[in-house]
């Protein structure tokens, strides 16, 4: 591994990992909905989920799975429907005047949505697979490709942190508690739009 290509798959990943999709919707929703705790869970194990993908990715077992027209498309509709599902779920948020934030998820929940949110996406595989198919080859030592999946997934959920920090920041987080349950709607409609394009994308 040359500092070369480590910095050109640290640059690669950043842009990845910051560019606006269902994995932000889900961190900004759980931070909204359970405060700065919940978004750090969230934001750990989607880092871990992109982690293992990256892993897969260079060790080869993810092009299996993109090689399966089969597998591939049952992960895609699985994403898709908890997509739809997570995006059901805030379109049905209700203002709950004895609580100041409509529905507080648990920690686990904030597990499972960083994890499976990832985990769903089989164009993350795709992803990886682009990217490091130019950076590992046949002579790429062991400890070499450890270090680009842990890159990757320190990379990813370093992001996360940082929004989860930032957005769970008292001043910040009492001016969205007041409009939650319309936060909740909105990001309720981005993911069930994030799920319908993903669907489009199937059938096509």
């Amino acid at each position: 591994m040359t500092w070369t290509t480590w910095l050109a798959v640290v640059s690669i990943c950043m842009l990845g990992a910051m560019s606006p999709g269902p994995s932000l919707a889900v961190v900004l929703k759980q931070t909204l909905a359970g405060g700065r705790s919940n978004g750090v869970v969230v934001a750990v194990t989607h880092g871990l989920g992109i982690g293992l993908y990256a892993l897969l990715s260079i060790f080869g077992l993810a092009a299996l799975i993109t090689a399966s027209p089969l597998a591939f498309t049952a992960l895609q509709w699985s994403g898709a429907l908890y997509l739809a599902w997570l995006g059901v779920k805030g379109l049905r948020a209700r203002a709950n005047p004895d609580a100041e934030l409509p529905d507080v998820p648990t920690t686990a929940s904030a597990a499972r949505d960083g994890f499976l949110v990832v985990f769903l996406n089989p164009k993350v595989a795709v992803f990886f697979i682009a990217l490091f198919s130019q950076v590992v080859g046949a002579d790429t030592s062991v400890l070499a490709k450890l270090g680009y999946a842990a890159t990757a997934m320190v990379i990813d959920g370093s992001w996360y942190l940082v929004v989860a920090w930032l957005f769970s920041t008292p001043a910040w987080l009492d001016r969205l508690k007041q409009h939650s349950v319309w936060f909740e709607r909105v990001f309720g409609v981005i993911l069930v739009a994030l799920a319908g394009r993903l669907v489009l994308s199937i059938l096509r």
